[in-house]
């Protein structure tokens, strides 16, 4: 990967392409593979770096993995984890890492985490924090609430946790290390994450509660897990990542006479939130030939050009499209009036200050945007208007801001270019040369 991409206003984009696999049900795939007694095969595996780090991971723990085929692995697990050799080195990935030191934590083992200089600033005891409640131990190497940590797990206790911000990975992580908690432990969340945890312990054999509390006249969601069960390995099919197949989506709303399809992409209503938001504003998407992959609802998504109107999202709908907010904010840019982006506060603890960098670069490329400590507001050209372009934007090696950046290119006045790209790679590999396939100019 070079040191800069640039992505140059394009011709129409056509073709029918497909997502790369899931990153989230990819890591969970990997790990509870590793946790289980047996054999676990999965198809489908994102294999961006982010992905490979985990599965080095758990064969550090003492998993056996094995790739055996493209998108095709084998994890032999014992039913456990233990003392790894070295460094749990997971480079970039902070799903990785929060789910790993949630599994880790339930064992009689001493592991120390680590990542690249990217993950080194995000924060970790919104994770670890509830994790020593259970009586997990963790010793700070550097700074406080940055890695690298040493983890000291084993013998935990159960028990109650009521989150303040829906976040998969704390969810995650807790329940992970309740599977080897006495007693039951609980998480309680405002509004619903992702759930493909709670789905993929189910299918290697736990039993997982789901509590709706509005039923009771109360608010939020419970789920419940009772300590003590094993694990047994699995089939795993991993579906498309809608996460991934929104950038080439992306394209097809803003390039004009463009008509983009991605194949087999996952459909699970808590991950669908951008979706949502781009029928609001008036986009041309359909679905076509639903199904059942992996035990989740996929389907093929086709993106026409569309005249896009400004919307309020709504705020409750954060959790089921955090990581989708920068390619959103990309495709508002073009959209007639403003578009508000609130109660999305997450999203500056992401792999960089995503509000900040996506507003310095829509800025860096004429459009008018407006930061807030909790949101963003874009102010589109509109049908008939344009967007300049012409900017160099920072990524601070986020993935998604430069893949955002890059589409918005393929409409702009100007090329835009972006710097440190080879993080696309931890996410989405092959990208340049998917868009590239559909008719678009990134060199």
């Amino acid at each position: 990967m070079p040191s800069q991409l640039t992505a140059s206003r394009s011709n129409a984009l056509a073709g029918t392409v497909r997502a790369p696999g899931d990153k989230s049900m990819s890591h969970r795939s990997m790990i509870l593979g590793g946790m289980a007694s047996g054999v676990t095969e999965v198809e489908g595996l994102l294999e961006g770096d982010d992905v490979l780090a985990t599965a080095r991971a758990v064969q550090a723990f003492g998993a056996k993995v094995e790739r055996i085929g493209e998108g095709r692995w084998r994890i032999e697990g014992a039913g456990g984890f233990k003392t790894p050799a070295s460094v749990i080195d997971c480079g970039n990935a902070g799903t990785g890492v929060r789910l790993l030191m949630g599994a880790a934590a339930g064992y009689p083992l001493t592991a120390t985490f680590d990542g690249d200089a990217s993950l080194r600033r995000r924060p970790m005891k919104r994770v670890t924090g509830p994790l020593a409640d259970m009586g997990a131990r963790f010793d700070w190497r550097a700074a406080e609430d940055r890695l690298p940590v040493a983890l000291t797990g084993g013998t935990l206790t159960a028990i109650d946790y009521v989150q303040t911000v829906a976040s998969a990975q704390i969810k995650s992580a807790i329940l992970l290390a309740g599977l080897n908690a006495q007693g039951v432990t609980s998480v309680t969340e405002p509004e619903k994450s992702r759930d493909h945890t709670e789905r993929m312990l189910r299918a290697f054999g736990a039993e997982v509660g789901v509590q709706d509390l509005h039923e009771s006249g109360g608010e939020g969601w419970v789920v419940t897990l009772k300590g003590g069960q094993a694990l047994t390995g699995t089939f795993v099919a991993v579906p498309g990542d809608p996460s991934s197949a929104a950038f080439p989506l992306a394209a097809g709303l803003i390039v004009p006479g463009s008509a983009v399809t991605v194949e087999g992409v996952m459909l699970n209503p808590l991950r669908t939130g951008l979706f949502a938001a781009w029928r609001d504003m008036g986009a041309d998407l359909t679905i076509s030939n639903r199904r059942e992959a992996g035990g989740e609802a996929v389907g093929d998504v086709t993106a026409r050009h569309s005249a896009l109107k400004g919307v309020v999202v709504p705020e409750d709908r954060a959790a089921s499209m955090i990581d989708e907010y920068p390619i959103l904010a990309a495709t508002a840019a073009f959209a007639e009036g403003v578009t508000v982006m609130r109660g999305v506060g997450e999203m500056r603890v992401k792999e960089s200050d995503r509000i900040s960098l996506m507003v310095e670069g829509l800025r860096a490329c004429g459009v008018q945007v407006e930061e807030e400590p909790e949101g963003f507001i874009v102010t589109g050209a509109g049908e008939g208007g344009s967007v300049r372009g012409g900017g160099l934007v920072h990524t601070a090696h986020d993935h998604r801001i430069a893949m955002s950046h890059l589409i918005l290119g393929l409409a702009s006045d100007q090329p835009v270019s972006v710097d440190e790209p080879g993080m696309i790679a931890t996410s989405f590999p092959g990208f340049v040369e998917m868009m590239n396939g559909l008719g678009g100019r990134i060199a």
